[in-house]
């Protein structure tokens, strides 16, 4: 009925059943009216009308139904050397590139990748003669309505258009007109075909549970004469699902839906094809067109969306005269959904009867011999199975490799590259631009020269100083102790400084100087005043005397200098300064034997030589070297030490006369240098 309409140049809108052949009903219009070489060889037509650009144009739904038409075109086009591609995604854009600038006469495409080839220029539509829309109510939905729009508005206004389905709602129809013109609606039936199905499909409807559905399908596809079987569900994690549930109930089982690579997809459809696979779990998306030889049932296995997706699943089995089952499984939740279907398509099946896998009416209507369990006998698994069937590398866009089963050949590489482009984490961890290796072997090194800096009375150079040491160790203060015992041998090593405070404030002298301390540095080396004349030369010389500053944030004030207030209170003077300790040293800063040497030997005054007091983890260091200088009679109060800030408890130490020789200074850590002085 339609060849000679479309064969004329009429715009056409094709209707008819499943499986009837609407394929060839556009197909062999658009081969014969296609411009070849042959034709100008036996005089139809001119030389110049012969082009390069594609002459025709097939718009399709899914990638699946892409591919059939392609094969199928090909096939009825042989003997003219018809030159038919399928552009589709999924796929590499070089090789459909290069069969375009090498020349087509019919392109059949999806939507997408046909207006990004366009889009670029690679794909020219000025040429098209004919315009097919094949599942037509699917194209004209909301989904692709956009896309067929644009794609429309880049062909020749003089063209004709084909429209063909199974099902053509009045909607579409109106819709379609607005892109046709004078269109011949064209709807075939057979005589004694009634209803909107197939009549050699047998139909069966069962409320099933979801828990027992996987059962009751293990058990239909052991019926008796079942060849290849199809089985559609609504979601695609329910189809994947349902495969692997097949598979270790030992059926050649394969998935077909939009999660897999397209690889996987083509692979999975080619064994059912070829027999390795003989049950297709799949989505909608094979639902429209995929015509496979073979196919003996169809298992709704959730209800479907509406009544023309019934329609298209139903309609895989019983093609070509051949004879099908159908069988769909309605969840009691889907009662209300599957009753608008069979009112739609008025059915008998208002009420479905509740049904299980061990029901004695699903065996007998499904003709399953009886015994049958839901895992398929060993005996029986004599398919090849989804492993057989190569899976081609169809250079996805995007880097992607296949999805789905990956080859053995493939596992190996990924893990070498894997362990070869690993980065090593320890080259990140380095100190100042030095490795660690290197700055922990010259942690302690660069402290001995900074000490010996300081009692020379110089500052340390920055370069010496080892970068934020945080760790306590005791290694920086040893070389202290042994600079200062070899610069004065011969003199007496005292465990205190305070002695050499004592033995000031006897004598009368008052402190005039006061060091300023060093703010917010690691390691701080004050320059200590050098004695400018000898006591026994110079006794009224005065020489600058400092004064310890107190330090701030400390939680027990320092120990009192109970040696001075002593000696001071026994002559009737009182003590001028009080020194403060620091907190948080391990080790208190070595008295300057030199100095103190010097005043016991001669019996006299001694002037402050050096003192060097090596800190660690402090902010603020505070040297005092007190020199006797004035007279006893000039001091007539004692001088208070500046009172500390921020301090948790106050510890103020008034000295007794009678006890002032007693006092000792509490000690909180054993001080190893004072010690070895001693000795």
């Amino acid at each position: 009925m339609t060849l000679p309409v479309a064969m004329s140049g009429t715009d056409v809108i094709g209707q008819a059943k499943t499986g009837t052949g609407k394929t060839l009903g556009f197909g062999l219009p658009l081969i014969d009216r296609v411009t070849v070489p042959a034709d100008v060889e036996a005089g139809r037509a001119r030389p110049d009308q012969l082009t390069d650009a594609p002459q025709a144009l097939v718009v399709v739904p899914t990638r699946e139904l892409c591919t059939q038409v392609t094969n199928d075109l090909l096939t009825a086009g042989k003997v003219r050397n018809v030159r038919v591609l399928a552009i589709y995604g999924g796929r590499a854009y070089e090789p459909q590139v290069d069969a375009l600038r090498k020349g087509v006469d019919v392109v059949v495409g999806t939507p997408g990748r046909l207006l990004d080839l366009a889009g670029q220029k690679k794909l020219d539509l000025s040429h098209i003669r004919t315009l097919v829309l094949d599942e037509a109510d699917e194209m004209l939905d909301l989904g692709f309505l956009p896309d067929v729009e644009k794609i429309i508005n880049m062909l020749p206004a003089k063209r004709q258009t084909m429209l063909f389905s199974a099902t053509m709602p009045g909607a579409v129809i109106g819709l379609a007109r607005r892109y046709m013109t004078q269109p011949t609606h064209i709807r075939a039936t057979a005589p004694d075909d009634e209803g909107a199905t197939v009549a050699n499909i047998k139909q069966h409807v069962y409320r099933a549970h979801s828990m027992d559905k996987p059962e009751m399908v293990a058990r239909i596809l052991q019926a008796r004469g079942r060849g290849l079987a199809m089985i559609f569900c609504r979601t695609k994690r329910t189809a994947a699902d349902i495969a692997e549930q097949l598979e270790r109930r030992g059926f050649a089982s394969g998935a077909v839906h939009g999660d897999l690579g397209q690889g996987a997809r083509e692979q999975a459809l080619r064994a059912f094809r070829n027999g390795k696979v003989d049950v297709l779990v799949c989505t909608d998306v094979a639902a429209r067109g995929i015509d496979v030889e073979g196919v003996t049932h169809v298992i709704n296995y959730q209800s479907p969306e509406d009544e023309k997706t019934y329609l298209h699943r139903v309609g895989r089995t019983g093609r070509a005269g051949a004879h099908g089952t159908a069988i769909t499984l309605v969840d009691w939740d889907d009662i209300p959904r599957w009753q608008l279907i069979n009112k739609a398509l008025e059915l008998d099946f208002h009420d479905p009867v509740e049904t299980y896998s061990t029901s004695p009416h699903l065996f007998a209507e499904l003709d399953i011999p009886e015994g049958t369990k839901g895992v398929l006998p060993r005996g029986e698994r004599t398919r090849a199975g989804l492993d057989a069937e190569e899976l081609e590398d169809l250079g996805e866009p995007g880097g992607r490799k296949p999805r789905g089963r990956r080859r053995e050949d493939e596992r190996p590489e990924r893990t070498e590259r894997a362990e070869h482009t690993r980065t090593p984490r320890q080259r990140r961890r380095t100190r100042g631009g030095t490795p660690l290796d290197e700055a922990a072997a010259g942690a302690v090194t660069p402290q001995a020269p900074a000490a010996e800096a300081v009692m020379d009375g110089e500052e340390a150079p920055a370069e010496r100083r080892t970068p934020r040491r945080r760790r306590r160790t005791r290694a920086g203060a040893a070389p202290t102790t042994d600079a200062v015992a070899a610069q004065a041998p011969e003199a007496v090593a005292q465990p205190q400084p305070e002695a050499v405070e004592a033995v000031a404030t006897a004598e009368g002298h008052a402190p005039e100087a006061e060091a300023r301390p060093r703010r917010r540095t690691r390691k701080t080396a004050e320059a200590v005043a050098t004695v400018e004349a000898p006591v026994a030369e110079a006794p009224a010389a005065e020489a600058p005397v400092t004064e310890a500053k107190p330090r701030r944030r400390t939680r027990k004030a320092a120990e009192a200098v109970e040696t001075a207030e002593g000696a001071a209170t026994i002559e009737g003077q009182a003590p001028e300064a009080e020194a403060k300790p620091r907190r948080r040293t391990r080790k208190a800063a070595e008295a300057v034997e030199t100095a103190e040497g010097a005043a016991t030997a001669e019996g006299s005054s001694p002037e402050a030589d050096a003192e060097a007091k090596p800190r660690r983890r402090t902010r603020k260091t505070a040297v005092a070297v007190v020199a006797a200088d004035a007279p006893a009679e000039a001091v007539e109060a004692p001088e208070a030490a500046a009172p500390r800030r921020r301090t948790r408890k106050a510890a103020e130490i008034v000295a007794v006369p009678e006890q002032a020789a007693e006092a000792k200074p509490r000690r909180r850590r054993t001080v190893r240098a004072t010690a070895t002085a001693d000795a």
